[in-house]
């Protein structure tokens, strides 16, 4: 290889509830949307990377004119899907069946809308990774995976081996998944100087947390940079399918654990949450049985509700519960409103399940 590559992935990670609440969540993810659209239209060059459906649905719902400009960003390239979840959950405490709930309302909503999806999962900020994850994974069709936490693993690509054997390319990003406003360029040095034997690289840029994504500035020191080391370095403005595909698997070094633990108080805080969220999780479940085997007719919005309640409960910082206390009150909310829907839908199965049985004798 002539030069080396370092691949640049423009994100702005947006948690929909964390020291503020839902609402706000919603007016940052249009405020960032919009900031990125213009970012997209302004700079020849640049690139943006999103995930989380959820937040895509927010901009169609209350900015549609924005969402038909993602639209043609997307077919022009300048705009990438990354993750394809409906958002990042907590993975460690959701059983499985709620991961391939956040990955089969991601897919559909990105490949309705786009008719693209993505080969890369990304849960930047979940504090640990089940091992069972892999297989997941990679039966629904992910290639590879990014993750943060914990921090105190060491950077860069493995090969993440499941249970069952399924193997799949991950990385652990360098540092972080944002960077503070104008020190994008600064990290960028920083890790040059810290792994100059690397031909392959992928880092992470932009304003993120409480949304933001690129700045000005950065771009524009991003520019100079790539003038400074026009001669040994070529940086491309690109996603993370692109990233992997020029990983060899064979170089890298498998791991077959979990990838834990960060934090380890959020499993234990908030129990009302975590009580709440397995409750649903399993009334849930039973209920979509009930209704199946029953044959009841059901409004199949309602069970969709119910079903969306759970995944926001199982947010990265909602089960965990480490949030505000006013967000922590509309989780349990939320739980609440999915435990009645699926109440209700449950009591119509039943009653369904019963109906042309014989009277009972005397």
């Amino acid at each position: 290889m002539d030069k080396k590559q370092i691949y640049l992935l423009c994100n702005a990670h947006l948690d929909p509830v964390w020291l503020w609440r839902k609402a706000e969540g919603v007016a940052e993810t249009l405020s960032t949307f919009r900031i990125a659209v213009d970012f997209c239209e302004k700079y020849d060059g640049f690139v943006f990377n999103h995930n989380e459906s959820m937040l895509y649905e927010w901009v169609k719902e209350f900015e549609p004119e924005t969402f038909e400009k993602i639209k043609k960003l997307i077919e022009e390239g300048k705009w990438n899907i990354i993750g394809g979840w409906y958002l990042q959950p907590d993975v460690l405490m959701p059983c499985g069946e709620s991961i391939i709930r956040h990955i089969k309302l991601g897919y559909r909503f990105f490949t309705d809308n786009f008719g693209k999806y993505t080969k890369t999962a990304v849960n930047f900020d979940s504090f640990g990774h089940s091992r069972g994850l892999v297989q997941i994974l990679k039966k629904s069709g992910f290639d590879n995976y990014i993750y943060m936490r914990p921090r105190d693993k060491e950077y860069g690509p493995f090969i993440w081996k499941g249970y069952d054997g399924s193997e799949i390319k991950t990385l652990k990003i360098y540092e972080w998944y944002n960077t503070p406003k104008g020190r994008a360029a600064e990290r960028i040095e920083k890790y040059i100087s810290e792994y100059p034997d690397n031909d392959i690289s992928l880092l992470t840029w932009g304003i993120g947390n409480h949304g933001g994504g690129p700045s000005k500035k950065d771009w524009q020191d991003i520019r100079v940079l790539e003038k400074k080391y026009s001669d040994s370095i070529d940086f491309i403005h690109s996603n993370p399918d692109e990233y992997f595909e020029k990983i060899d698997a064979d170089s890298l070094k498998t791991i077959d654990t979990s990838l834990v633990h960060c934090m380890i108080g959020c499993y234990t805080s908030l129990a009302e949450i975590k009580k709440g969220h397995r409750e649903l999780e399993n009334n849930l479940a039973r209920c979509e049985t009930m209704l199946c085997v029953s044959g009841a007719e059901y409004d199949d919005k309602k069970l969709e509700r119910a079903e969306r309640s759970l995944l926001f409960s199982e947010f990265h910082d909602s089960l965990p519960g480490t949030l505000v206390k006013k967000s922590a009150e509309e989780i349990l909310s939320m739980i609440g409103n999915g435990k009645d829907i699926v109440s209700e839908l449950s009591l119509k199965a039943f009653l369904k399940l019963c109906s042309g049985l014989e009277q009972a004798k005397e």
